[in-house]
């Protein structure tokens, strides 16, 4: 289906050529039509596959016909990283068309967002947090606001955010167009999606928690404390080009990183530490191919876009199954294939079987060839529909500890 057949303006089609896409996305080409209809949307998508476009480009179409400089449409993200991302997205894909993009996170200068709210938003884009501050500070006017999109609600959900988001929806117009977009459907999200959305029109593109079809998914058994000297082996010897590596903790990814580059692989590390500057010049850094690695927390698991990741590693197993579904989408962007990689140690293989259990399949171990694995650990036990390694010996001597 070519992009004219969705009803949309010549400004945004030539934006939307000048951005090199040329045909629709099955989310785009389903989500569209109904918003252009004025319909409420709950809509299943994980990242990468165009739902930014899907609701942005809509929005803009209905916005362009009255310029007020007046807040009309409310993105919330749980992310700095996704909230910058939307935005850039609403810039490009309205650049022909003469609105105001505001964009509100926390991290930096609550001043110069102030001075920029004054001088009148068309769309805003905001996490929660931040424009709850903002809202305090009475900087903002939701009684003209038509849309509000929910993107990511999970992982506001997973991130503590739902609380937040519910006090901002007392303050927005009942008399609106939701949208919300989540990549799973936990029970608490269909419960919002039941108080919030009118008659939503249901869309799913793929089915929850699916992950991509084109990653090649691994499992290693290790123990916790030679996690580290196994990631450099893999670094040395597979063809890994572009790698993201998941650590549960921001200090494990400090330390982690500075194990890689004091062994000579370029790595940089993103963390809910870091200001808002500093994750933003590390993103930049790693897409520009000056560091082959990037080793995140969990605030990098969704609204992360960088083309080209060859290998996911999940150094820490996600204490979320969700999260691994996020986490491993990173890589195969874009009809490519990638490779997800997870260390499982022993006191994390219950995590290991819940992450099979939602996903629907066994994921398979590996050994490492030219590694060699501490005897305790080479021990297989059976876990469901695989093998993991979970020796009583070792799960002993850890006493169970996470990092």
């Amino acid at each position: 289906m070519p992009f004219a057949q969705l009803g949309l303006e010549p400004e945004l089609l030539r934006a939307i050529k000048r951005e090199g896409y040329e045909t629709p996305t099955p989310i785009q080409e389903k989500a569209i039509p109904a918003i252009n209809a004025g319909k409420d949307l709950f809509g299943c998508a994980q990242t990468g596959t165009g739902k930014t476009a899907a609701f942005a480009w809509p929005i803009l179409q209905r916005l362009k016909a009255e310029r007020t400089k007046r807040l009309r449409a409310l993105v919330l993200t749980p992310t700095r990283e996704l909230a910058v991302q939307v935005a850039e997205s609403f810039r490009s894909y309205g650049c022909f068309l003469s609105l105001r993009i505001g964009l509100v996170y926390g991290g930096v200068s609550l001043s110069l967002q102030e001075k920029e709210l004054h001088r009148g938003v068309d769309v805003l884009i905001a996490t929660p947090g931040r424009l709850l501050d903002h809202m305090s500070r009475g900087n903002v006017d939701f009684k003209h606001v038509e849309f509000l999109v929910l993107d990511e609600a999970d992982r506001m959900l997973d991130m503590g955010f739902i609380d937040d988001v519910k006090r901002i929806l007392q303050f927005v117009p009942k008399k609106r167009q939701t949208l919300l977009f989540s990549a799973t459907m936990p029970q608490p999200i269909r419960q919002l999606a039941q108080e919030i959305l009118r008659d939503p029109v249901e869309i799913q593109v793929t089915r929850p928690a699916t992950p991509v079809e084109t990653v090649r998914q691994t499992v290693h058994a290790v123990a916790t404390w030679d996690k580290a000297k196994l990631l450099n082996h893999l670094l040395e010897n597979q063809a890994m080009s572009q790698v993201l590596v998941f650590t549960r903790t921001r200090r494990g990814a400090e330390s982690l990183t500075r194990f890689l580059n004091e062994r000579g692989k370029t790595s940089i590390s993103l963390h809910g530490d870091k200001s808002q500057a500093e994750r933003t010049k590390a993103l930049n850094a790693f897409r520009a191919g000056h560091y082959g690695v990037l080793v995140a927390t969990d605030v990098a698991a969704r609204g992360l876009d960088v083309e080209g990741i060859s290998h996911v590693v999940n150094y820490d197993v996600p204490e979320t199954p969700e999260n691994y579904v996020h986490r491993i989408g990173r890589t195969a962007r874009a009809g490519e294939s990638g490779d997800a990689i997870t260390f499982v140690a022993p006191e994390e293989s219950s995590y290991m079987r819940a992450i099979e259990h939602l996903i629907g399949q066994s994921i398979p171990e590996e050994a490492v060839e030219g590694y060699s694995l501490p005897p305790a650990v080479a021990r297989p036990v059976k876990r469901i529909g695989t093998r993991v390694f979970r020796p009583r010996k070792l799960l002993a001597s850890s006493g169970g500890r996470r990092r």
